[in-house]
C-alpha cells in the first residue's frame, strides 16, 4: 500500500511539473504548425510572423538574417528570431517568395 502511494505521488508531482508547459504550448499565439518558423519583425516595436522552412532558405530572406546576426548576435536575450526591419519591407518580400 505505501509503495503505491509513493508511486502515485510520484506521478501527481510529474504532472505538475509539465502542466505549465502543456497550458503554454495550448496558447494559440504561440502555436507554429510543422514547417514553419516564427520570427519577429520590426525596428522598434515587433509583431509576429509564421512564415513556411521554405523561405528561410531564400537568398533575400538570408539578408534579413544576416542583418539580424549582426544587430543581435546569436545569444539574443527576447529568445526568439527577431528581423531587425520594417514590417511592410517584410510582409513584401515574404509575399514575393510565395509567388
Amino acid at each position: 500500500m505505501g509503495v503505491r502511494v509513493a508511486s502515485m505521488v510520484s506521478s501527481a508531482k510529474q504532472i505538475l511539473k509539465l502542466r505549465p508547459l502543456i497550458a503554454r504550448d495550448q496558447k494559440p499565439d504561440h502555436h507554429v504548425p510543422k514547417g514553419h518558423v516564427a520570427v519577429y519583425v520590426g525596428e522598434t516595436q515587433t509583431r509576429r510572423f509564421v512564415v513556411p522552412i521554405s523561405v528561410v532558405n531564400h537568398p533575400s530572406f538570408k539578408d534579413l538574417l544576416k542583418r539580424a546576426e549582426e544587430e543581435f548576435g546569436f545569444d539574443h536575450p527576447m529568445g526568439h528570431l527577431t528581423i531587425p526591419c520594417r514590417e511592410d519591407t517584410f510582409l513584401n518580400l515574404t509575399s514575393s517568395l510565395h509567388a
